[in-house]
């Protein structure tokens, strides 16, 4: 958990060249200097007091950075699934700041992915994904042996690949602890576990209970009694609002003005075939389909992209016609 944020901090600070928070600064340069490697990237002087940094493929132009914020700036995620990352955007400064570990988890798993696609040339975006590829699978609910042994050459891979392309400050000891998570899984099982996330919340909700700050102990307790009187009471109580009876912040049906829309025949034979090829329900009358099309075909010997085509075309109807034909004993149906 700790090791995704300082990782995507790490990332967004030199890919955003936030100040402060890069990994690509005068030292890192003068580092490379001194290695003696990548010289298009050695810091040049231009006057007396003047230093050139050439810039470098890993950091975004200012047309980059404004595409890239406005992909997380718009993004809409369902609810609860992450706090609203676009508070943290702010795209006249190009700056990323404010962002919780949660937030952290969710750009590196799954927004990054998506966000960087253009924004920087494919040799610098394809070991970022392949890192958010990594920690994705790591958070997976289920773990394979086979899997993470694989896991643990891969991120090795993956940070020699990155090794080519950031300066060496960027690659702290978080960075290279990713590497060992993968044996960490093998040893402890799935992350979700072991993280602090719940941990945090909880003592976040602690925390808001204090109100002497004299005897924050006292306080906490306190508060931690109210709630649970309160909880208790609350399931008794039907003439007042509480946890237990309070209409959901999410309402299924229509909310405001509604609209009727009307389907041309197109539209509705898409979505109705839509329904069909994807209900569990149909797969056993769609095999069928596809073996009477065989039969039909035996002599010609059709490939399977020509079944497939004839089989979109004509399901719908054959489905009608089977159904005509059974009436309502189609549930009990076994072909």
């Amino acid at each position: 958990m700790h090791v995704e944020k300082n990782v995507s901090d790490n990332i967004l600070g030199t890919l955003l060249n936030l100040d402060g928070k890069t990994k690509d600064n005068l030292k890192a340069r003068c580092d490379l200097q001194d290695i003696g490697i990548r010289h298009e990237l050695h810091p040049q002087s231009v006057d007396s007091n003047k230093i050139y940094l050439p810039p470098a493929c890993f950091v975004m132009s200012l047309k980059d950075r404004d595409e890239f914020l406005k992909v997380l700036k718009n993004v809409k995620v369902p609810d609860g699934y992450s706090s609203n990352i676009s508070r943290c955007i702010q795209l006249k400064q190009h700056k990323i700041t404010g962002l919780k570990s949660h937030d952290s988890h969710i750009l590196m798993q799954q927004l990054l992915v998506v966000a960087l696609r253009g924004a920087l040339p494919k040799v610098v975006v394809a070991p970022l994904i392949d890192l958010c590829c990594i920690f994705r699978e790591l958070c997976s609910k289920t773990l394979n042996v086979q899997e993470l042994e694989r896991l643990e050459s891969r991120s090795v891979e993956t940070l020699c690949h990155l090794e080519r392309i950031f300066p060496p400050s960027f690659f702290t000891i978080i960075v290279h602890l990713v590497t060992h998570l993968a044996t960490e899984a093998k040893i402890a099982g799935p992350v979700q576990y072991r993280w602090m996330y719940p941990i945090e919340r909880f003592l976040f909700d602690l925390k808001s209970d204090v109100r002497n700050k004299a005897h924050p102990e006292g306080s906490i307790a306190e508060g931690y009694l109210v709630e649970e009187c309160m909880t208790f009471c609350s399931r008794y109580l039907d003439s007042v609002e509480t946890i237990f009876n309070r209409p959901a912040r999410n309402i299924d049906g229509s909310i405001g003005a509604t609209s009727h829309i009307h389907l041309d025949q197109k539209t509705w034979m898409q979505a109705h075939r839509y329904v069909l090829f994807n209900s569990n329900e149909i797969n056993p009358f769609r095999s069928i389909h596809k073996d009477i099309i065989k039969r039909q075909k035996r002599g010609t010997r059709p490939s399977e992209a020509v079944i497939n085509k004839i089989h979109m075309e004509n399901f719908v109807d054959w489905f009608q016609s089977l159904y005509n034909m059974v009436g309502y004993e189609f549930r009990w149906w076994k072909g």
